[in-house]
């Protein structure tokens, strides 16, 4: 009887085992496929913006009210942007974006704010980019086959020159 008893009991932690198991793999499985969220990058808010005055502020009075900015206009330093985005990664898929956030503060020529703009990622556009790629004409052939290829190559005239 007492072995009857020591099986029982084995087969018992032995299926409570396998069960905790189970759930931990159906926790786990489940969590993996949770959408997280990342944001990357800054943009003041609205009441941080209401402190600059179109026309009065300069580059270094929004520098102290709202910050560095992520990048600058390339040409004449003729704007401040500020970029957030939001990302959405759900698995083993390719993170997307989601919401994307543009502040782009202008100065005029004399490095006064001349405007202040916000866009979204529904604003955006999206740019073909193309690729320009020299084509070598020189494929197949070998370093001293295009050296002793030109040998025989040279006129008179162009010696005599």
């Amino acid at each position: 009887m007492l072995k009857m008893n020591d099986t029982y009991q084995q087969t018992s932690w032995t299926g409570i085992a396998l069960k905790a198991v189970v759930m931990l793999l159906a926790v786990l499985t489940l969590t993996a496929c949770v959408a997280q969220y990342r944001n990357h990058g800054y943009t003041p808010n609205d009441a941080d913006l209401a402190q600059i005055v179109v026309g009065k502020d300069t580059k270094d009075t929004v520098r102290n009210a709202i910050g560095v900015p992520q990048s600058e206009g390339l040409l004449a330093d003729s704007a401040w942007y500020y970029v957030r985005s939001q990302f959405k990664h759900l698995g083993a898929y390719a993170p997307k974006e989601v919401d994307r956030q543009v502040l782009a503060i202008s100065f005029d020529t004399s490095g006064r704010v001349s405007n202040v703009e916000r866009y979204g990622l529904e604003d955006g556009q999206v740019v073909t980019l193309s690729r320009r790629v020299t084509v070598s004409n020189v494929q197949g052939t070998t370093f001293l086959k295009q050296l002793f290829g030109n040998l025989g190559q040279v006129s008179a005239e162009q010696l005599l020159q």
